[in-house]
């Protein structure tokens, strides 16, 4: 498949993907305060298995980890999704973060695309400053030949040790960004994208048509596609209690499909849409793939409760080149 360069929204079908791979590093000195979006026990494991790798220190959960993936790509290519793989990270990349801990698993947020545009991100959190390298192979062969523009958001400035916003960025991650033809939200939460980075794009993209709306989350949330998804032209899931601000004006009369911040906080909204016809979603969030099937889609369950407990699911775990 050759298809264009061009994400048109959160659903249309989709043509071309890129899927995470499974790697994580522990980092050597676990920072509380970028941890509250996560369980109180997968915090404990952070500080148990400071600078081990997940696949040494959790081999049997590392295989479960790689197959949720392993099924994901199944799912997706027997909808005839072409699926693109990162490679993993070299030593001399692992190596180099020093007692950050380093990641390559949830490709959503080192880089997203809006249109014709491939943006690189500006990851916040120090143990994901390099996420973006294991994709640059496929940016060679998937981008780089395609009538796109490839950009990426200037690098974050390097912060005092003891600030814990880690400085003023600019800060701009894939998972807080959705798209609904020209209009553009951005999650700000505090531990992920900026107003910075929000600035930075609505610079970008302003001249080209966009509208792009900055929306204040809840504090522990990570990213917006952790309490919004946009299931099909009119339909989403949303944790009305994350939007600080209340909902977009622009999704006021969407229909909505409610789940609460605890429900949120476990990835309830992010799930897949394959298209407008097919949505992919855990098993552990059945009550809401059955309020889904009553709009007349297909729901596909895949377990990624492994993913699931990194804080990423489905949405978090792909990233788009091709959806129109």
């Amino acid at each position: 498949m050759n298809a264009m360069i061009f994400v048109e929204n959160e659903f249309d079908p989709l043509k071309k993907v890129v899927l995470a791979q499974s790697e994580f590093g522990y980092p050597k000195e676990p920072r509380p305060e970028d941890l509250r979006f996560l369980t109180k026990e997968v915090v404990q494991e952070n500080f148990e298995n400071r600078g081990k790798d997940h696949a040494d220190a959790f081999p049997e959960l590392q295989k479960q980890w790689e197959q949720e993936r392993a099924n994901l790509q199944e799912t997706l290519e027997k909808y005839g999704v072409e699926v693109l793989r990162p490679r993993k990270l070299t030593f001399a990349e692992k190596e180099t973060v020093g007692t950050a801990g380093y990641s390559n698993f949830f490709v959503r947020d080192p880089f997203f695309t809006v249109g014709s545009f491939v943006i690189e991100s500006s990851l916040r959190f120090l143990h994901r400053r390099n996420e973006i390298l294991p994709v640059r192979d496929l940016f060679l062969q998937e981008v780089y030949p395609q009538d796109c523009s490839y950009i990426a958001v200037p690098q974050p400035e390097v912060a005092d040790p003891e600030d814990k916003t880690l400085g003023k960025g600019p800060f701009l991650e894939g998972g807080d960004v959705l798209i609904l033809g020209k209009q553009i939200f951005v999650g700000n939460s505090g531990l992920a994208s900026n107003s910075l980075g929000i600035q930075w794009l609505r610079k970008l993209l302003t001249p080209q048509g966009y509208t792009v709306e900055e929306v204040k989350l809840h504090p522990d949330i990570l990213h917006l596609d952790c309490a919004l998804g946009l299931i099909k032209n009119g339909l989403m899931v949303i944790c009305e209690e994350a939007f600080l601000e209340g909902i977009p004006v622009a999704l006021m009369n969407w229909k909505k499909i409610h789940v609460s911040l605890h429900e949120a906080m476990n990835l309830a909204t992010n799930g897949l849409p394959v298209s407008q016809e097919v949505y992919i979603t855990d098993p552990a969030f059945q009550h809401i793939g059955k309020q889904i099937e009553q709009h007349g889609i297909k729901v596909e369950y895949i377990d990624f409760s492994i993913s699931r407990s990194f804080g990423g699911s489905f949405r978090c775990s792909t990233q788009p080149l091709s959806r129109y």
